[in-house]
């Protein structure tokens, strides 16, 4: 896979992925802006599904987990331009301001056609074929884009304003939620308020076995289901329910339920 990335600051890059495919599963930090120049993206999250495609804007809240799988199109690359909406940005965007914002979960918010904030993007494509720039373009890039978003969605302040740590929450139903996100435990520990020797602790006794043991489980259950009911192909199959390696996901399935996909897929297609 070759992958490409220009970036007029940290906060801002021009993403290129040239090969066939790209699959993360990812917790997002910052807030994330995305305009889609190129390419096809499938987003899959605990409760929805996207499919994102060249001329798609959307923004993807932070602290979210989602499996992110990127495909080129049409014989282009998957091209996006990237904008961070950090913390240390929002504070002091909203310092001055008399907002206040309802504190509740937003799912991925998309702003597609939208000519403001796509002219707003637009705008930052020949910098990135700059060698210098003055430091506080991207500032004043950024405030734009804030800007034109608290213009065109009334809600957005709840999102970017929520500045609040993943506090501790019941730890069976998040586990049970988001079990097909392949992150670390300790990324699995913060989302859930713990930190690891505590979310270890706390997962045995929920669950009277290991977070590894319980999470390949769990994936192969859910592949199962996907591959019975949904009649999916494996390599979808594969990383939408966690696993990095479509051989490995195979052998494991195999060794669970005595078949492979394929076979399990050949005998619900003749039944």
């Amino acid at each position: 896979m070759e992958y490409k990335a220009r970036y007029i600051t940290e906060d801002i890059k021009l993403s290129c992925y040239e090969d066939k495919f790209f699959k993360s599963d990812i917790m997002f930090e910052h807030h994330m802006l995305i305009w889609f120049l190129s390419g096809e993206t499938k987003i899959v999250q605990a409760d929805a599904t996207y499919v994102f495609k060249k001329g798609n804007i959307f923004l993807i809240p932070r602290n979210q987990l989602a499996t992110i799988i990127n495909y080129p199109k049409d014989g282009a690359p998957h091209k996006t331009v990237v904008m961070h909406l950090t913390e240390e940005r929002l504070k002091k965007f909203y310092a001055n301001l008399s907002v206040k914002p309802k504190q509740a979960q937003h799912g991925i918010l998309s702003f597609s056609n939208h000519p403001l904030l796509e002219s707003c993007l637009a705008s930052l494509l020949p910098y990135f074929d700059m060698s210098t720039l003055p430091g506080d373009i991207a500032t004043l890039k950024i405030t734009e884009a804030i800007s034109i978003l608290r213009a065109i969605d009334q809600s957005i302040d709840d999102v970017l304003t929520n500045f609040e740590e993943p506090g501790k929450v019941d730890l069976i139903g998040y586990m049970e939620k988001n079990f097909m996100f392949n992150l670390s435990l300790d990324k699995f520990g913060y989302l859930t308020g713990r930190s690891l020797t505590t979310f270890k602790r706390d997962f045995r006794k929920a669950f009277h076995t290991t977070p590894q043991k319980w999470l390949t489980q769990k994936r192969l259950e859910l592949a199962h289901y996907q591959f019975v009911e949904k009649k999916k192909k494996p390599i979808d199959v594969c990383y939408e329910v966690g696993f990095e390696n479509l051989s490995h996901f195979s052998f494991a399935f195999k060794k669970k339920y005595g078949y492979a996909p394929t076979e399990l897929l050949e005998k619900s297609g003749r039944s």
